[in-house]
């Protein structure tokens, strides 16, 4: 995959891929500013369901712009028009190495998801990512984050995931603080979004675990932010594994230098509560977790009893 800095290298690798006019998946935030790009069509219902009347458009591509949503319409997209992807990420959530994708309705709720998305390259561009909220900086890199976690300990890890898994950690244990203290300071959003790039380096190597499996339990059912359910989980899902994985979870957390809920409650995430999430439903959230890819290849095998407590303990 082409993996480029700068907006400015957007043309250049469209030309590099033969990608003359893509359609443009873009939220109404985004899909007016220059990119550089003459679009066949633009598509700026994000999130949308609706992957059929979209990939009509997809010209001999797609250019997705935007957080995890526009790249999972983008990847979507893609695959069903069997076109490739390039990706222009604006938050820190690592959509844009894996070719999976989840597909929400307008209200964020989850209504299925697919693969076979042709990723052909990444365009990262810091000052994209200057007026994200706080909430968002943070819930996506959280999300970034248990990508480096879950990447040391899931079946099937590897040293070079592993290696990307660690930097992306250090990366972002030092400068989401930073961020947060001066969300205009360029120099501090682009270590940032470095580390985010490592991390969804060591996601494409590697895969979910069990902490992921939670978060997307929990987002698809209710709508709520997957970076801000990662920020919750990923507490409780290192406290399981530590049993069975304690030099990954250790490496982890020297690499990260600070308490993963320290980084969480930066973005005001402290309990499920928090979000509605009703307690008498913790149960079928559980049962759920665990048909869930990321549950079956996590290191520790969870029943839902052990997930139920789980949930209960962040609730």
């Amino acid at each position: 995959m082409i993996v480029r800095w700068g907006l400015r290298e957007l043309p250049a690798v469209l030309a590099e891929l033969r990608i003359g006019r893509p359609l443009l998946v873009a939220s109404e935030r985004w899909v007016d500013r220059s990119l550089g790009v003459r679009s066949a069509a633009r598509w700026t219902e994000v999130p949308s369901d609706q992957i059929a009347a979209a990939s009509e458009q997809a010209g001999d591509g797609v250019v997705a712009v935007g957080g995890g949503s526009a790249i999972d319409l983008g990847k979507a997209i893609s695959a069903a028009a069997d076109v490739p992807l390039v990706s222009v990420p604006t938050t820190y959530a690592g959509a844009e190495w894996t070719p999976y994708f989840g597909i929400r309705d307008p209200e964020r709720k989850m209504k299925g998801g697919g693969a076979g998305a042709h990723l052909r390259g990444v365009v990262y561009e810091p000052e994209l990512t200057l007026s994200l909220p706080r909430e968002v900086t943070v819930g996506t890199a959280l999300n970034a984050l248990a990508h480096c976690a879950e990447a040391l300990y899931v079946q099937g890890h590897n040293p070079p995931a592993d290696e990307h898994a660690l930097t992306g950690a250090r990366l972002i244990g030092e400068w989401l603080p930073r961020v947060v203290a001066a969300p205009q300071d360029l120099e501090a959003r682009t270590k940032l979004l470095e580390g985010a790039m490592h991390a969804g380096a060591a996601l494409g190597g590697s895969m979910l675990a069990l902490g992921h499996a939670m978060a997307q339990a929990l987002g698809g059912r209710y709508g709520l932010p997957h970076g801000a359910m990662n920020a919750l989980a990923l507490p409780a899902a290192l406290r399981f594994n530590e049993k069975v994985a304690p030099d990954a979870v250790r490496r982890f957390k020297e690499a990260v230098g600070v308490d993963v809920e320290e980084l969480a409650q930066l973005g005001g995430f402290e309990r499920l509560r928090d979000f509605g999430i009703p307690k008498d439903e913790l149960r079928e959230m559980a049962e759920a977790v665990v048909e869930r890819a990321g549950a079956k290849a996590n290191p520790r095998q969870a029943t839902a009893d052990e997930v139920e407590q789980l949930l209960h303990n962040i609730y």
